[in-house]
C-alpha cells in the first residue's frame, strides 16, 4: 500500500545553544513535504524512464502506460467523469492560467477579492466583490449580482472561481452553497482546491464545481506537476495553451493546413512531466485508500491544540475572515503588533528549528484587509476600556489602524501529515518567546 510517511521527517538541525532538534517544519502551506509515496513511485519508473506517446520501446510503452494510469488516478481523486478532462499541468497557478485561456470570448468572470493571486489574476472581464463576513453573506452577495446580472451589463456566459479554503487563514469557503446560486443562473464554477485537496476529499460533483485546479507540491508530491479538471467542452473548443507536438493532431504543408487534438492532449503540447505526473497520481492513490476521518481527526488536534495555546501569547492574534467557528484546514495566520512577522520568523527558525512562513501570502488585498481589520479591533478594545476618554483613543486606533494595513504581513502556521503535538508546542513556546524578547 503506497505509503503517506513523511521523506525526510527525521530531518535534524542544530540550534546556536549546540543542541540538535528534529526540524518542525510549519509551512506546509506554501510546500508540503514529500511523501513516501511519491517518492517510491518515481524510484520505481526511473529504470524504465523514456518519452510519452511517441516510442515503440519499452521505455516509451512503459512511460506511456503509466502515464495514463497517472491521469486516470487523478480523475478519481477529482471525482471527474467521461464528459470531464484532466490535464497535468506546472501548478495552479498555471492550471487556471490554461482554463482563462480556454473561456469563450465575451465570458465574464465574479470572484471575492480575498483569492491566492493564482486565482485573482488571470481572468477577463472581472467583476470582483469585497470579502464578505460570513458565509450567508457570501452566497448572498453572489445571488445579488447574479440577480442583477443584466444591470451590471453580464450578457454573455460567466464563471465564478473561488477558493476551496483560503491559503491564509485556512478557513474552508462555502463552495457548495455559492455553486448552487451560480448554477441556477447558468453561471459555471472554478474551484482553487490548493489548499482543500490536501485536506479534504474533493470532488467536482460534491463541490458542484465544473473545474478544478489543485498543485502537486501542495499535496506532497513536489515534482512539478498540477492539475486542472473539469468539463471537456469549452476545453476542446479552446485554442490550444501550448502550440506544438503533442497539441497538434494533423500538420499539413501550409499554415493553415492544421488540425489540434482534442481532450488532454490539446493542452499538453510538448514532453510532458512524466515523473510529476506519477508521483501526483501516487499520493492520490494513497488518499484515495486512507482513513481520511482520521487524519482530519488528527489535524483538527493539532488545529484546537495551536489555537488554545496561542490564547497564552496576547501578542499574537489570529486573524480570520469569517470569525474563529468557521471550519478551516491547518493553516492559522497571526498579526503581531509591534512586531516584524520576518524577524519572528527568523527567530524561529534559528533559534528554536520551527520553520514558517512570515509575509502576504501571494493575497495582498486580503492580508492588508485583515491586518486593518485586527488593528481596527484593538482599537474598539481600547477606546472600550478607556471609558470617557474613548473616542479621542478610537480616533487615534483608526488613525493606527490605517497605517498598519500597510504593515509587511503575517506570521502564518500551517501543518499536514507529519506534524506532531511536540511540533505545535515547540512552535508555541518559540513564538511566546520571540514576542517577548
Amino acid at each position: 500500500m503506497p505509503s503517506l510517511d513523511i521523506v525526510g521527517d527525521d530531518l535534524k538541525v542544530e540550534l546556536p545553544s549546540g543542541e540538535t532538534v528534529r526540524f518542525a517544519h510549519l509551512d506546509y502551506a506554501a510546500s508540503a513535504p514529500c511523501a513516501q509515496a511519491a517518492a517510491d513511485a518515481v524510484a520505481e519508473l526511473l529504470p524504465r524512464y523514456g518519452s510519452v506517446h511517441r516510442g515503440t520501446g519499452v521505455r516509451s510503452q512503459a512511460s506511456t502506460i503509466a502515464y495514463e494510469l497517472a491521469r486516470d488516478v487523478v480523475a478519481e481523486f477529482a471525482g471527474a467523469g467521461d464528459d470531464h478532462s484532466v490535464i497535468f499541468t506546472r501548478n495552479t497557478t498555471d492550471a487556471l492560467n490554461l482554463l482563462a485561456r480556454a473561456l469563450p470570448p465575451g465570458t465574464t468572470t465574479i470572484q471575492f477579492d480575498g483569492e491566492h493571486h493564482a486565482n485573482l489574476l488571470p481572468w477577463p472581464n472581472v467583476l470582483r466583490l469585497p470579502t464578505p463576513a460570513s458565509p450567508d453573506e457570501a452566497v448572498a452577495a453572489l445571488d445579488r449580482v447574479l440577480r442583477g446580472r443584466a444591470l451590471r451589463g453580464i450578457t454573455g456566459p460567466a464563471v465564478f472561481t473561488v477558493t476551496g479554503a483560503s491559503n491564509v487563514t485556512g478557513e474552508v469557503w462555502p463552495v457548495r452553497r455559492l455553486a448552487d446560486v451560480a448554477h441556477a443562473y447558468g453561471v459555471r464554477v472554478i474551484v482553487d482546491a490548493a489548499q482543500l485537496a490536501p485536506h479534504h476529499p474533493v470532488s467536482l460533483a460534491d463541490l458542484g464545481a465544473d473545474y478544478l485546479a489543485f498543485s502537486g507540491h501542495k499535496l506532497y508530491a513536489p515534482f512539478g506537476a498540477g492539475v486542472l479538471a473539469g468539463r471537456t467542452d469549452w476545453l476542446d473548443a479552446a485554442e490550444p495553451y501550448l502550440a506544438g507536438g503533442g497539441a497538434s493532431a494533423v500538420v499539413g504543408d501550409r499554415p493553415d493546413d492544421l488540425t489540434w487534438a482534442t481532450g488532454p492532449a490539446r493542452h499538453e503540447g510538448g514532453t510532458p512531466n512524466l515523473l510529476g505526473a506519477v508521483a501526483l497520481a501516487a499520493v492520490c492513490a494513497a488518499l484515495i485508500t486512507a482513513d481520511r476521518d482520521a487524519l482530519h481527526a488528527h489535524e483538527q488536534a493539532l488545529l484546537g491544540r495551536l489555537r488554545d495555546g496561542l490564547r497564552a501569547i496576547p501578542e499574537a492574534v489570529e486573524v480570520s475572515v469569517f470569525g474563529p467557528d468557521q471550519p478551516r484546514v491547518g493553516i492559522v495566520s497571526l498579526h503581531l503588533p509591534g512586531h516584524d512577522p520576518a524577524a519572528i520568523a527568523q527567530r524561529l527558525g534559528r533559534e528554536h528549528g520551527i520553520g514558517v512562513r512570515a509575509g502576504q501570502f501571494c493575497a495582498h488585498p486580503l492580508v492588508r484587509r485583515l491586518i486593518g481589520t485586527a488593528e481596527a479591533g484593538a482599537a474598539e478594545a481600547g477606546a472600550a476600556g478607556a471609558g470617557t476618554a474613548g473616542a479621542g483613543a478610537a480616533g487615534a486606533g483608526a488613525a493606527e489602524a490605517r497605517e498598519c494595513a500597510t504593515a509587511t504581513g503575517l506570521l502564518r502556521v500551517s501543518f499536514g501529515l507529519g506534524s506532531t503535538a511536540d511540533d505545535v508546542d515547540r512552535l508555541l513556546t518559540g513564538l511566546a518567546a520571540a514576542l517577548r524578547t
